[in-house]
Parts: structure tokens; sequence; C-alpha cells
């Protein structure tokens, strides 16, 4: 079974179309059609159903999905064992991480490492860490860098990096920024902008307030915590973000309750062989832990 009749398999599935599939592989759409019908071909199998714009998986689609996935993590992990025996720090190191994590936590690592391995290309993918996260799990990243979810998840080995505190914040002119202490019941008479329902943070903000039986109002949501704190800034409502983003466009909220903390870090497979550039990418990530 081809391998790039695979990998273009599994993009069309993620990307739920031809030409999307094709601009993520760089590749023309009439090669990635032909390397569809050559794998339907070989399998005697209809792997997808057209409808208008959009490409559905068959039954057959569904279940030949995570063959093809395990097929190519473990050519990848040859590759890779293969590789390593040489010594040599190069190739593309696959890496998802968030944009807010890429923005405060990764530079300096970032340029440890290029600096020390300038062989490897680094292929940086700035999404969610719920995004990241899956990412890892199927395959399709090496190495996740993303916010830890509040409840340790078996399927992938997690390692804390650093220690992120929340806090809560408003700007300087909301009436809760002017209270000399502030309780969860307080907070709830207020409009609240948090990030959306699928992320680790908006899941650790909701679970304090469901142990106190408090129903939260939220006006608005984004994944962009650089968003949220522009929002915040400029007086729209009250947020929990990272202490690190306080400053004078913002103050920390005297709120009684203590929030969880937050832990950042990294997530790989552990079925998979890390490759030389991912063992030495952790090494460098290990010598900027605060823990």
């Amino acid at each position: 079974m081809d391998t790039h009749a695979l990998q273009a398999f599994i993009a069309v599935t993620q990307q739920g179309s031809f030409s999307a599939a094709a601009e993520q592989l760089f590749i023309t759409q009439p090669a990635v059609s032909k390397r569809i019908a050559l794998l339907e071909e070989q399998l005697s199998v209809r792997l997808f159903d057209r409808i208008g714009r959009q490409v559905h998986l068959t039954e057959a689609g569904r279940a030949l999905l995570p063959r093809a996935r395990s097929i190519l993590r473990d050519m990848a992990d040859a590759v890779r064992e293969v590789s390593n025996l040489t010594g040599d720090v190069s190739g593309p190191l696959r890496i998802g991480t968030s944009h807010h994590i890429g923005l405060h936590r990764l530079p300096p690592v970032l340029r440890a490492f290029t600096h020390s391995y300038p062989q490897v290309q680094l292929d940086m993918h700035f999404i969610d860490s719920e995004e990241a996260w899956e990412g890892v799990l199927q395959g399709d990243l090496e190495l996740g860098v993303v916010t830890l979810p509040p409840v340790p998840d078996s399927r992938l080995r997690s390692v804390p990096v650093w220690q992120d505190t929340l806090v809560f914040m408003a700007a300087p002119e909301h009436p809760l920024a002017q209270e000399r202490e502030v309780t969860l019941a307080m907070l709830t008479e207020y409009d609240a902008i948090l990030p959306s329902p699928v992320t680790f943070t908006r899941r650790i903000v909701e679970s304090l307030f469901d142990r106190h039986r408090l129903t939260l109002s939220i006006s608005m949501s984004t994944n962009y915590l650089e968003t949220i704190y522009m929002m915040v800034s400029i007086g729209l409502g009250w947020s929990v973000l990272p202490a690190t983003m306080l400053d004078g466009a913002v103050r920390e909220l005297p709120v009684a309750t203590a929030l969880p903390q937050r832990q950042l870090g990294y997530v790989m497979h552990p079925a998979r062989s890390l490759s030389n550039a991912a063992q030495h990418f952790l090494h460098e990530l290990e010598r900027h832990n605060n823990l």
C-alpha cells in the first residue's frame, strides 16, 4: 500500500476537501485525486462520498482511517530509528503549540535550539492546545507544547515544564476593580470573557464555579488569550488569564477564592520513537523548566 496515497487519504479526511488536502500536502488537486483513486482501486472499495464540494468518509473509509494512521506512524518510527543510529540532529521536526505559549514561553527555547541545531527544519504549527494534543495522539505531530489537561489522559505522556498562575482580572475602571474583596458570586453578576468551552483553561474556570453551584454570565468567547486581554482592557468584561499578562491596562481582582494552577508542558505519544531532533528539543525545554 503506497504511503503517499495513505497520506493523501488522511489529508482529505482532515480537511474535508481535495483542494484543501492538496494545499496541505503542497501538491496539485489532480495529484490528490489520483492517489485516492489508486488507493480505492487497490482496496476495491469507495473511500469517500462526494456530495457537492464536500467529501465524507464511507464505511470502508472509516474502517481504513485508524489503520492508515497506524501504518504511517510505524513507517515514520522506522525511518526515525534508522536515522537516529547516525547520531545526526537534522531533518524535519513537527511541533504543535498554542499562540500564547509560542509568544510568551517558547522564544528562548527556539532561539537556543535553532542556534545549536541549524540542520533541523522546524515545522511549527500554532494551533489550540487541544488541537495540538489531538495531533500528537493521531501521529500528525511529533511533539506538542501545550496547556496540559486538568485531568491527565493516559493515552499521551504529559510532562509539566512551566507553572502558569491564573488570576481574575479586569480593567481598572471596571466596577469589580473598585471592590476591596470580590467573591465568586459577585463575579457572576458581571459579564465574563473566557476561552471557548473546548479549552482546558475554560474547564478549569467552569469547574471552580460549578463546585460553588454558581452560573457564569459569559458574553464572549475566543481561543486567543491576547484577544481576551484586549477586550478586558477596554472594559467589556472580566476574565481569567495568566498572571504574566498583568500590566497597567488590566488589574488583578481581589478574589478570595484561589484558582487552580494551570500547567504548561509537552506531550508525546508513548508508542512513538522520537527523532534525535525531538529528543534534543526536549532537552532544551527541560533547561527552561521552572518547576
